[in-house]
């Protein structure tokens, strides 16, 4: 194994202006000083961030935690736990490989976590942007095995490693551009099955394809259902609607239906988000999203709820739907979204 420095994280290639959406990719640079090569590593959205807002802070010193990863270390070692090396084993072509067009997802890298214990040591192994982010958080070194430095590094000369790197990359790859919002809301009777919905939520995001089951999500009878499809699922599911705010500005939105429910262990319930426009914002910041929700637990039969919002005068988009989080079921049917003055 070899050490290796986390010399840099961007997003790649950032916001287009032209196709109004950012790239959820990240390029990460780690350097090998020693032996004058350098290995590019690139990430999706969810494992890249972490890295990429550690890296462009400041050092807080004995101050708060600002991060996840800062709190997850100095928890360790205020258990008497140190993170002692963060090891980068393997790594394939499409990790080490600009990001290219197309809908298939990069599969996420991994990385081998060591852990200081009065039992010896311990290992854990995470995804590869959580590992490097935890290192960085816990000065702990980061080691990369040397065959895979072998075959993937790439000699560096002096100067800028950053400039040598992004100077090289290729256009930004951008696989389709994001289609536009409609400006009213479509299937609200779930008549057409889910077209205009969108299924989603944590359970898919942030836990990679070993939870990607955990929920499903059906429509029949002009109703629509998400249902736990095991006893302990990961995070939340949702199914929601998005459209443009342009004809709601300065108004005031409810969206509302009838939600049954069965054995919902945790919570379930209907939302409301407002937020600001998808493409690159100008020097004025725009309004920080608004979110409304209401939540129902336990089992219960039809029931109609509602939420509200007000919509800011520079509000871009429009989101509406419902949720569960943990097992259980719920069921949506006769949703309606009105605007008043």
């Amino acid at each position: 194994m070899t050490d290796v420095r986390v010399v840099h994280a961007e997003p790649w290639p950032g916001r287009l202006p032209e196709a109004g959406f950012a790239i959820s990719q990240f390029l990460v640079l780690l350097g090998d000083d020693a032996g004058r090569r350098a290995l590019a590593v690139w990430l999706n959205g969810i494992d890249g961030d972490p890295l990429w807002r550690i890296l462009g802070q400041p050092a807080r010193g004995a101050g708060m935690a600002g991060t996840a990863e800062e709190l997850t270390g100095r928890l360790l070692q205020a258990a008497g736990v140190a993170v002692t090396g963060v090891d980068i084993t393997e790594l394939d072509t499409e990790t080490t490989a600009p990001p290219r067009p197309g809908p298939a997802p990069r599969p996420p890298a991994e990385a081998r976590i060591a852990l200081g214990t009065r039992g010896g040591t311990r290992h854990v192994t995470a995804r590869l942007g959580f590992g490097l982010a935890l290192a960085v958080a816990a000065g702990a070194p980061v080691r990369v095995a040397d065959a895979v430095l072998d075959r993937l590094a790439v000699a560096i000369q002096d100067g800028d490693l950053v400039r040598q790197f992004v100077e090289g990359l290729p256009a930004p790859a951008v696989s389709r551009p994001r289609p536009r919002l409609r400006f009213e809301p479509r299937n609200l009777t779930f008549a057409d099955g889910l077209d205009r919905w969108g299924f989603g939520g944590s359970f898919r995001r942030e836990a990679g394809e070993s939870h990607a089951g955990d929920y499903s999500c059906t429509a029949a009878d002009r109703s629509v259902i998400i249902r736990s499809a095991v006893p302990e699922p990961y995070g939340f599911a949702g199914l929601q609607q998005m459209i443009a705010a342009d004809d709601y500005r300065g108004r005031t939105l409810v969206f509302s239906g009838e939600l049954r429910t069965e054995d919902v262990a945790d919570r379930a319930g209907l939302h409301l988000t407002v937020g600001p426009p998808l493409g690159p914002v100008g020097d004025d910041r725009p309004s920080p999203p608004r979110r409304a929700t209401v939540t129902v637990a336990g089992s219960q039969d039809w029931t109609r709820h509602e939420v509200t919002a007000e919509v800011p005068g520079d509000a871009g988009i429009v989101g509406f739907g419902f949720f569960i989080t943990g097992r259980g079921l719920v069921e949506l049917r006769n949703a309606e979204l009105t605007s008043g003055g």
